[in-house]
């Protein structure tokens, strides 16, 4: 916050007019030394500083050209023969800028050029060999060159940070999308539970409503047993969703499976009491783990409720073994190939394709895989669950 503070208050043209101005006030200062025995002050020199300082107003957008009209301005200027003002002073500005906006090769290039001319100038003059390279130069290079590092120092750091920023930027975006991800997921995860165990309940509660009340007034025993069952199964929708509830508002790392294969016969029954003669076979050798037991669980629930709902069969096997590496199971009705032909996610009688695709859903989110075919002479779900999660 304060590095930012800062960065607004001493904004970018506010930066250049104080540059501009102490590069005007400098060369000023080292024309006005160097005027000597002259008559009276060279006051048209004074422009040259003001130019060369008014220069900088524009080395943002225009680097190299302020970098090549300030050494021909200093050509200029010693040409008309003007007090000495240096050579590194008035150009040191302009190098600091082209380095600065990443002109490395045009600065390193423009000091050569202005160090170069210099000296054959002046030894062309007749100036002393030992005085003009052996103790001038080595300062106005050393300012030249320090001048240029400084820029290109500035250049890297304002890359670095940007380069911070971005990397911050797009680190943020990735969580907000890992987020994003997590929770659609989530919600995805909710609507499967919710759909499989509500809707098993549902259609319980949908039949034995039917058969009550056709038994009402003509088989009392009838019509209790059936409203006795729509109330178990919504109290079972009860505790189903308290469960869910539940595990929403667990931490993630304190949630546990909240349905269990070893309660196959609470699905079972709605099987049972809508007609059905249910086989159950279960071989496990236990633990099987938490996700691969709930998947199992509501598949073999939804697989259930669609033969409820949709066959006119008169028998329901369920299989379910644990082998080295896999959970497999099968939940196969005796229907008729006419009643379920191959339906499809939303195709098909109401219920059985999203059913059936979110049956595939939870096969593939474990690395599975889930098949739901007509058979000869009936319907058949098979499903292989991996016991350990996909790479």
């Amino acid at each position: 916050m304060a590095g930012r503070a800062r960065e607004q208050a001493f904004r970018p043209w506010v930066v250049d007019v104080l540059l501009g101005v102490g590069v005007t006030v400098i060369v000023s200062i080292v024309i006005s030394a160097n005027e000597g025995g002259r008559h009276g002050p060279e006051r048209v020199a004074y422009l040259w500083a003001v130019g060369l300082g008014a220069l900088m107003l524009a080395r943002r957008r225009y680097p190299v050209l302020v970098l090549a009209v300030t050494v021909l301005g200093l050509f200029a200027y010693y040409a008309v023969g003007y007090p000495a003002i240096g050579l590194a002073v008035p150009v040191a500005a302009a190098l600091f800028s082209a380095a600065e906006y990443g002109r490395l090769v045009a600065a390193v290039t423009a000091a050569v050029v202005v160090t170069v001319v210099s000296v054959v100038f002046r030894l062309a003059e007749g100036q002393d060999f030992a005085f003009v390279v052996g103790y001038e130069l080595a300062g106005h290079v050393l300012l030249m060159g320090a001048a240029i590092a400084l820029g290109d120092s500035v250049r890297s750091r304002r890359a670095a940070q940007a380069d911070a920023r971005r990397i911050a930027e797009l680190t943020a975006a990735r969580y907000q999308q890992e987020a994003q991800t997590r929770v659609q997921h989530e919600r995805m995860a909710v609507a499967r539970d919710l759909h499989d165990s509500l809707g098993h309940t549902v259609s319980v509660i949908a039949l034995h409503a039917d058969v009550a009340r056709e038994a009402l007034g003509r088989d009392e025993a009838t019509a209790r047993s059936a409203l006795e069952l729509i109330r178990s199964a919504a109290g079972r929708s009860m505790i189903d969703l308290r469960r869910t509830v539940t595990l929403l508002r667990s931490p993630d790392d304190k949630r546990r499976t909240v349905v269990s294969l070893a309660n196959l016969d609470a699905v079972t029954q709605a099987a049972g009491a809508a007609g059905f003669d249910v086989d159950v076979r279960v071989d496990l050798d236990p633990p099987v783990p938490g996700p691969v037991e709930a998947a199992a669980f509501r598949i073999v629930q939804e697989a259930i409720t669609n033969v409820v709902r949709h066959s006119a069969g008169s028998r329901v096997e369920i299989r379910v073994r644990q082998d080295e590496d896999r959970l497999t199971l099968s939940v196969i009705d005796s229907g008729t190939d006419a009643e379920l032909e191959a339906p499809k996610a939303g195709t098909g009688p109401p219920g059985i394709g999203h059913g059936i695709a979110g049956m595939r859903e939870r096969a593939e989110s474990l690395g599975g895989r889930l098949t739901a075919d007509p058979v000869p002479g009936g319907f058949a779900v098979h499903a292989e669950l991996p016991l350990v999660g996909p790479a």
